[in-house]
C-alpha cells in the first residue's frame, strides 16, 4: 500500500517510534522516513549527534533515543515534515506531541483543533499547548498539542477551523 499511497502501515510506523518505555521518559524525536533519499538536515541540526544518516547521504535516518533531548531542532529542519516529538512523561492518559505545521493561520495556543491520522482523516479533538513560529526562513513552525495517549501512533497533523 504504502509505494501506491505514501501512507505507511501500521507496522512500518510502530518500527519508526522508540519503545514505550523511552517516550515516557520525555520527549524522543520520531523519523517516519522510509524512502532513501538524498537528504540529512536532520543529522546537521541534531546537536547531541542523536540522528544519523552514515556515509552515504541517501540512507534512512536511525535515531539514537539515548542521546535524543526531543529539543525538535531537526523536526523544524526536515523538508519532508517526517519529523515529530512524542513525550509521554507528564500523564498516563494524554501525551504531548510536536509537529511541523506549514499551513495558515496557525493554531492559537489554548485552543482546540481537529487531531489527524497519516491519511488525513479525523480522529479526536487535540488541545494546543504551544505555537512556535521561527523568524527564519528554513525553520518550519512547531506545534505542541496534547493529544490522548489512544491514539498517539495513529496521530500525525492537526487542521485548524476557521
Amino acid at each position: 500500500m504504502f509505494e501506491q499511497t505514501g501512507i505507511p502501515s501500521i507496522e512500518m510506523v510502530m518500527e519508526k517510534f522508540p519503545s514505550l518505555d523511552r517516550i515516557n521518559k520525555g520527549p524522543v524525536a520520531v523519523v517516519e522516513c522510509y524512502k532513501k533519499i538524498p537528504c540529512n538536515p536532520c543529522q546537521t541540526a541534531c546537536k547531541f549527534d542523536a540522528i544519523n544518516v552514515g556515509e552515504d547521504i541517501n540512507n534512512i535516518p536511525e535515531v539514537n533515543t539515548d542521546n535524543c533531548t526531543g529539543c525538535a531542532i531537526c523536526l523544524s529542519k526536515c523538508p519532508g515534515l517526517a519529523i515529530m516529538v512524542v513525550d509521554g512523561s507528564k500523564s498516563n492518559d494524554k501525551v504531548l506531541v510536536k509537529i511541523p505545521y506549514e499551513f495558515l493561520p496557525l493554531p492559537e495556543e489554548g485552543k482546540m483543533v481537529k487531531g489527524l491520522d497519516r491519511e488525513g482523516n479525523y480522529l479526536t479533538d487535540v488541545k494546543v499547548l504551544k505555537v512556535l513560529n521561527p523568524k527564519s526562513f528554513d525553520r518550519t513552525p512547531v506545534i505542541t498539542v496534547e493529544v490522548d495517549r489512544k491514539y498517539m501512533y495513529d496521530f500525525r497533523n492537526i487542521k485548524v477551523e476557521v
